[in-house]
């Protein structure tokens, strides 16, 4: 199996809600609903390939928050490390550049979206820290 190495994703935050991405039919895990981000290039920092990604896939600048939990996953056909952050945007508007749809959600209605696995341990954690602060 191969391991495709650290991924990053953003939790984006707005108005008490936040942004999730479904994948396009092109790609592994189409049709799932995720937190936006992607691989870590050589030479990258987290930080650095966060700020990227959600440039390149969404067109926003953001400020990361706080870190969340790494995950590691395993498909039937690769395997990841995934590291979520807290962010905010700072500037623009979200614009599909890869995915298919986009949707502000709340703790509530996330349940109508179907995440891929590796975001659900997240997504948990995430729900457990807003529910605490």
């Amino acid at each position: 199996m191969e391991h495709i190495g650290d991924v990053v994703c953003a939790i984006i935050e707005q108005a008490g809600k936040f942004l999730i991405t479904q994948r396009p039919a092109s790609h592994q895990l189409a049709g799932k609903w995720e937190f936006p981000g992607g691989k870590i290039i050589n030479g990258e920092s987290a930080i650095e390939a966060l700020e990227r990604e959600i440039q390149e896939e969404l067109n926003l600048k953001i400020k990361i928050h706080t870190p969340l939990t790494p995950i590691d996953h395993s498909y039937s056909n690769f395997s990841l490390t995934l590291i979520p952050y807290r962010c905010t945007i700072t500037r623009g508007t979200p614009q599909l550049t890869e995915h298919e749809q986009l949707a502000w959600v709340t703790d509530d209605s996330v349940t109508n979206y179907e995440l891929s696995e590796a975001d659900v341990p997240i997504l948990e954690e995430y729900l457990l820290l807003r529910k605490i602060n």
